[in-house]
């Protein structure tokens, strides 16, 4: 289950950095090798900084390396959203946010021949019930000043009720763009480690201190004046983004389809089930890229029948495709719809934040770098109000978040209760998935992939949800804030810092008298 960007990955134009080479020590510590911490990175490299970027896995190995890589000011229903929520002047320093992140990455893509290819963007409904919001999409983008049309008809092969195109928009193959990143970082004097997991800051008067896991499982201790969280959602608790944002797993499929078939623009349906279709050149000719059958991280009983409909739709509409790739990616969306950038918490200006960027990091992830290295350096973008981490307008968010933490509230007493009517249940035969059973002081999760049983603590080591088994991507997933972990427990993805524990033989409640 790899992205078509990662599958048969060349191997890199750099080399990563070891954690030994150099002081255990920077100016800036970036946290996360994605789009928004590659650029961070390298723009802070290129004022003269002194910066170490920290991966806890491989450059683009979450997010930005299983996107569907749309470079479009156009995105969904999103603006008919954030205007009626927040009003002009922030709906459209929001657009101006994006639409300088989008040309940065485009300029970027030109000077150091990354390949891109410009086509129409389109918010499209898919019948009749999806027309008045993608109507509600084309007036609100109308109102920020975004040149859409209404076209009543497209060149797709899939049903189609009229939809809104912005013109002129992009799309990339995401790895080469992150690999001239890292090139330019570490001939400017800046260091890039992967495998090291960043697991908790402290502070010791100005200084910083992170605490590093590196690829040999030894922990050791990393000075900064200043660290950047560019880690999807913030590995740390402090200003509780956890519960400011919503975490969500979607999926792609790439399919080879027969020549003249392929669909140019990039299409977005309004109405559900959601539709993405974009393409992208490969090696021998061309991929369509089809994606959808999102979920909140954790609550779906068994995501991989949305999968079995996406891919369905798929080969109904474009008959002869063979599917050659499949891959999932998470997403955040913000209580508000405004991304969260800055400060992790008001008038902190040593530890900042970039999450929340609802589906539409190639922009917003580019916006956020913007913000950032503008403000550790001393200036502030004009739009930057948009995408403030502490502002008056996440009240327009109280009713969603009073809501989504009481989702919260449901899932962790659902977890802890729920698994003791499993308890004696067998373990999963052959490939079966995985199931969380036993009483609540010995509760455990069991799974069988490839013929391997694994056994682990099903209490996420974040804040003590019970994971459940996601049969499509075969990962055990967090319902609470979205922690993702392996088979075995390993951490793929946070808020959490820690893998799952092992499990250990009991028969007896834990304190109980021996």
């Amino acid at each position: 289950m790899t992205s078509l960007w990662l599958a048969d990955r060349p191997e890199p134009p750099w080399t990563a950095n070891q954690i030994d080479e150099g002081p255990r020590s920077a100016q800036v510590v970036v946290v996360g090798a994605g789009i928004t911490g590659l650029i961070t990175a390298v723009l802070l490299a290129r004022a003269g900084k002194d910066v170490l970027v920290l991966e806890a896995r491989t450059v683009g190995s979450c997010a930005t390396g299983n996107t569907t890589a749309k470079i479009s000011l156009l995105q969904g229903s999103h603006m008919s959203k954030i205007l009626p929520r927040h009003g002009i002047g922030t709906a459209r320093a929001y657009v101006e946010g994006n639409r300088e992140g989008q040309q940065w990455v485009l300029d970027h893509c030109e000077t150091h021949g990354v390949a891109v290819q410009r086509e129409d963007a389109y918010t499209y409904a898919q019948s009749s019930k999806g027309v008045l919001s993608a109507r509600a999409e084309l007036a609100a983008c109308q109102a920020v000043g975004l040149p859409v049309t209404w076209e009543d008809d497209a060149d797709v092969p899939f049903p189609y009720h009229g939809g809104v195109r912005l013109p002129d928009q992009a799309q990339f193959d995401p790895m080469p763009f992150l690999d001239s990143l890292a090139v330019e970082l570490i001939k400017r004097g800046g260091r890039l480690v992967e495998h090291a997991r960043v697991r908790r800051v402290s502070s010791k008067g100005k200084t910083l201190r992170a605490q590093v896991n590196t690829p040999a499982r030894q922990e050791i201790e990393i000075e900064a004046s200043q660290i950047v969280l560019a880690t999807g959602i913030p590995i740390l608790d402090r200003g509780g983004y956890f519960a400011r944002v919503k975490p969500s797993r979607s999926y792609c499929f790439a399919f080879k389809v027969p020549e003249g078939s392929i669909t140019r623009p990039m299409m977005i349906s309004t109405d559900s089930p959601t539709r993405s279709v974009r393409y992208a050149p490969f090696g021998d000719g061309e991929r369509l890229l089809v994606g959808g059958a999102g979920h909140t991280v954790g609550r779906e009983k068994s995501p991989s029948k949305a999968l079995d409909e996406l891919a369905s739709w798929a080969r109904k509409h474009y008959p002869g495709a063979m599917q050659t790739h499949f891959w999932s990616a998470q997403d955040y969306t913000p209580i508000d719809q405004l991304p969260y950038v800055g400060p992790i918490l008001p008038g902190n200006e040593s530890i900042f934040v970039a999450t929340g960027f609802n589906k539409w990091g190639m922009t917003n992830g580019a916006a956020a770098a913007l913000a950032l290295s503008s403000r550790i350096l001393g200036g502030r973008m004009d739009w930057s109000r948009a995408f403030a981490s502490w502002s008056p307008h996440e009240l327009s968010g109280l009713t969603t978040a009073v809501q989504a933490n009481l989702e919260v509230g449901f899932n962790l007493t659902k977890g802890w209760i729920t698994p003791a009517i499993r308890t004696g249940r067998r373990s999963p035969q052959r490939d079966e998935g995985g199931v969380v059973s036993g009483p609540p002081w010995h509760l455990e999760a069991r799974c069988r992939v490839d013929g391997t049983e694994h056994r682990v603590s099903p209490v996420c080591p974040h804040l003590g949800g019970i994971v459940n088994w996601n049969d499509a991507d075969k990962a055990w997933e967090c319902p609470l804030h979205g922690s993702r972990f392996a088979p075995d427990g390993t951490l793929l993805e946070g808020p959490a810092t820690r893998d799952l524990t092992a499990s250990q033989p009991s028969d007896r409640p834990a304190g109980a008298m021996r």
